[in-house]
């Protein structure tokens, strides 16, 4: 498109502006950018979400970890047991659950014990699996009371391997949990990209013997 001005000495000039074809090219270079620009921030953000996903997930796994070893090492009447200890086919016992006892005052016959158990998940976006906490109260073998709270959410797998010896007493308790990070405010996030599984294996030997 031409326009036509005058000069400051009154000849006449032709000033040419922009033809529409390279307007059209400028706006095609301009979205471009822009698309790129949305593109690397997006994942940019992906990317940090991810990782504070995994950050958060690894903090709480640990600390489940660190607190079922804890009640490990000072339970007793440890459980499932074996029906025959010297069986190596029985000992160790390999279970998605471990229980035994916290608490116990035998002059009114009160006891608490305690579960740790792996649970299937009815929504498979959230995992397979998860883990759960169960106090049971008990008095003259009566049970009184019974808590129950999840501990972890997104468990892809949960082993508890229990080594006895005669007894049966409860010699070495490994447990063997595997968590998917997540952050479930958001659980449809990141099912593009490939999370990397937590794993934490931990070997406790109780100190008192049941």
């Amino acid at each position: 498109m031409n326009k036509l001005y005058r000069n400051a000495l009154g000849g006449r000039k032709w000033a040419r502006g922009f033809s529409m074809i390279e307007l059209l090219i400028a706006l095609s270079i301009t979205g471009t950018l822009l698309a790129a620009t949305l593109t690397a921030l997006d994942s940019s953000f992906k990317s940090y979400k991810l990782t504070t996903e995994t950050a958060s997930t690894h903090v709480v796994t640990r600390m489940v970890m660190s607190r079922v070893m804890a009640m490990i090492r000072t339970g007793t009447e440890f459980g499932p047991y074996p029906a025959d200890v010297l069986d190596t086919t029985q000992n160790p016992v390999v279970s998605d659950a471990i229980e035994f006892t916290t608490w116990e005052e035998p002059t009114t016959l009160q006891r608490r014990i305690v579960r740790v158990e792996r649970r299937a998940q009815a929504d498979a976006e959230r995992g397979p699996f998860e883990l759960w906490y169960v106090e049971t109260n008990l008095t003259a073998g009566v049970v009184t009371s019974t808590v129950e709270r999840p501990l972890i959410t997104g468990v892809l797998e949960a082993r508890f391997t229990l080594e006895y010896s005669v007894g049966p007493r409860l010699r070495r308790a490994t447990v063997d949990l595997t968590v998917r990070p997540n952050d479930f405010q958001d659980a449809s996030f990141s099912n593009d990209l490939e999370t990397p599984a937590i794993r934490l294996v931990s070997t406790v030997n109780p100190r008192r013997l049941d």
